[in-house]
């Protein structure tokens, strides 16, 4: 890779993570646009890692508060609010391991194809407008019951069918079930912390075994700059869906769906 290429892909992996859009898609269409060969295993691993510091720097209150109470549970059987958000995460993330694990040659060969990517991009950009416009409600995700929690998690392991985008299907999920735009966020970001470490887990596994060579530089600067975007994007997203709301990016899905469908058919 030249220097253009990490900078780019690390911008837009950045950018799209956490946004309600899809950084599968993107990192698809941008190669493909630009004629680039693919990043390699090396450099996702970096992507990734820095899109995970970037949400445990922004978030890092949040989750010393929730890790300390999520211990003192263990041996109290007491939960405060920030040890029931802990045991949320958890749990949320549990369908989506479980999927992972029994659909991902599946995913792998059988739905990595852009037909498949532009209907998921349409198709669940549509649901995230419909449950933004006529869903959305004002509890926290402090406020969440356990069964809305199994539900947003049975939610993220949708996720899985390109273009659907993580965040926006958990996101669309709690709209659904009466979260404000921002507890929503809030809880995605949140839920995205155990689904990276393991991605990054799996992928840092396979890069071990294939024993390819590492551009070092190009690594750390990946960790970097992905970082940096994605940390300006949780900010100013949580800001912007407060006074704007989903529909921006619900007409953005459905014109890069149209997008993809033209410059793949």
């Amino acid at each position: 890779m030249d220097w253009l290429q990490v900078f780019i892909l690390a911008i837009v992996q950045g950018i799209t993570e956490f946004l309600p859009v899809s950084s599968s898609a993107h990192l698809i269409l941008v190669p493909v646009l630009t004629d680039w060969p693919d990043q390699g295993l090396a450099f996702d691993v970096a992507l990734h890692l820095g899109s995970l510091s970037a949400v445990l720097i922004y978030f890092r209150r949040d989750i010393l508060g929730m890790t300390v109470s999520w211990g003192r549970s263990l041996a109290t059987r007491q939960l405060d609010d920030d040890a029931r958000l802990a045991w949320a995460v958890i749990l949320g993330t549990i369908p989506v391991g479980l999927a992972g694990l029994l659909l991902k040659d599946t995913v792998e060969t059988v739905l990595r194809s852009p037909v498949y990517l532009s209907i998921g991009l349409i198709a669940f950009g549509l649901v995230l407008g419909w449950a933004d416009w006529r869903h959305r409600g004002s509890r926290s995700e402090h406020q969440m019951t356990w069964k809305d929690v199994l539900l947003i998690g049975c939610a993220q392991a949708l996720a899985l069918f390109p273009g659907t985008s993580r965040s926006g299907i958990t996101m669309t999920a709690a709209l659904m079930l009466g979260l404000s735009r921002e507890a929503s966020a809030r809880f995605s970001f949140l839920l995205s912390i155990p689904v990276i470490v393991l991605a990054c887990g799996l992928e840092t596994i396979e890069l071990i075994e294939s024993k390819v060579a590492v551009d070092w530089l190009h690594m750390a600067a990946g960790v970097v700059l992905s970082g940096v975007s994605a940390y300006l994007c949780i900010h100013y997203f949580l800001a912007f869906i407060k006074r704007i709301g989903m529909q921006p990016f619900v007409i953005y899905r459905i014109l890069l769906g149209v997008l993809l469908l033209w410059v793949f058919l």
